[in-house]
């Protein structure tokens, strides 16, 4: 939106309402809210698509850009039946290649389908997927155009590190793994827990620092049972929902995103650009974020005997952290810069 702005056209967002909104409204920029919801309910959907078609015919954009699976897809069919001139999609991730019954899957790529059908410039963020839409014909013209942090916000921060620990009462040598996600079961936190519970077992000084909250759209099991049967004692720390998330990233060491499935994840470019070896799994996304043995080390999704052998050899081998964590800013710097993410966005929007 800062980018659109900054290149002379009117910029308006479209989601669901929440506190989040604050932040671009603080900085001028209008977002409108629509009742759109996390979930397929047929009727909750059927309202969402016509409060868009109603929103759309009474701003008349040039081009819709949307966003995610299912609000992308209302939204694409919204402009269409609205008449929007230009109608373009970013693919954060596909629902057909997540984990659910044969109907959801199918159902998804469907939806996918006959959207694909109404979409002028289609983007994926990762090159799986933008090879997905190629190979299954969603989108012939598919092209992956990646994430992006800023690199001026995460970068190793040496005084954010002292100053961190020193709050938390951190030792300098201790060695901390984090992770930062939404808590909920498909990000692997069981897997994470049981794997620092063997690294600690093993002799190694470490603790695990989890960041992140539920949201109240999140469905499935809840975690709360897996932290308070950790095991793990003062080397488990809850931090919840954080707003300094840089910092905290410059005073860990090694951060580990154990998930099922991920489309491509921002919270693994931040560590990269923070220069943190990264444990991830072996899934669409990190696979192509994570390069095995030179910015950190990829594991079997679900299986904690590897997590908890990748985590304890970068636990006993401080320069391995290093070597890995400078080479991961470096491919960072290279494919995820922020700034060039946006620009190659609006190129492809044609703004």
């Amino acid at each position: 939106m800062r980018g659109i702005r900054e290149r002379g056209h009117e910029v308006v967002g479209v989601s669901a309402d929440g506190p989040l909104l604050a932040i671009p409204r603080a900085e001028g920029l209008r977002v409108e809210t629509v009742p759109l919801v996390r979930g397929l309910s047929p009727i909750a959907q059927w309202r969402a698509l016509w409060a868009l078609v109603a929103l759309m015919r009474a701003e008349r954009p040039d081009l819709v850009h949307a966003h995610m699976p299912i609000s992308g897809f209302l939204a694409r069919i919204a402009a269409r039946i609205a008449g929007v001139p230009r109608v373009a999609y970013t693919c954060h991730g596909y629902l057909f290649n997540q984990p659910g019954s044969w109907l959801r899957r199918n159902v998804s790529l469907l939806m996918e389908w006959i959207a694909g059908r109404v979409t002028d410039v289609y983007m994926t963020v990762s090159a799986d997927e933008a090879g997905d839409a190629r190979r299954l014909g969603i989108a012939p013209q598919a092209v992956a155009i990646g994430n992006g942090r800023d690199p001026a916000r995460f970068r190793p921060d040496p005084e954010a590190r002292a100053r961190i620990r020193a709050e938390l009462g951190v030792a300098e040598s201790r060695v901390v793994v984090v992770v930062v996600s939404r808590l909920v079961r498909s990000k692997g936190h069981p897997e994470l827990l049981a794997a620092v519970r063997e690294v600690a077992a093993g002799g190694g000084d470490v603790e695990l620092w989890v960041v992140g909250e539920r949201l109240t759209s999140d469905r499935g099991e809840d975690l709360a049972p897996y932290f308070a049967a950790a095991g793990l004692g003062d080397r488990l720390r809850l931090l919840g929902y954080r707003e300094d998330v840089p910092a905290l990233l410059a005073a860990a060491d090694i951060f580990a995103l154990p998930s099922y499935f991920e489309g491509l994840p921002m919270s693994v470019i931040e560590a990269m650009l923070t220069g943190m070896a990264v444990v991830a799994t072996d899934v669409r996304g990190p696979r192509e974020q994570v390069l095995p043995e030179r910015t950190g080390l990829l594991v079997p999704a679900m299986r904690v005997p590897e997590l908890a052998a990748a985590l304890a050899r970068l636990v006993a081998d401080p320069a391995m952290r290093a070597r890995l964590g400078a080479a991961g800013r470096s491919r960072a710097l290279d494919l995820y810069d922020e700034g060039r993410i946006v620009a190659r966005t609006l190129d492809l929007l044609g703004l």
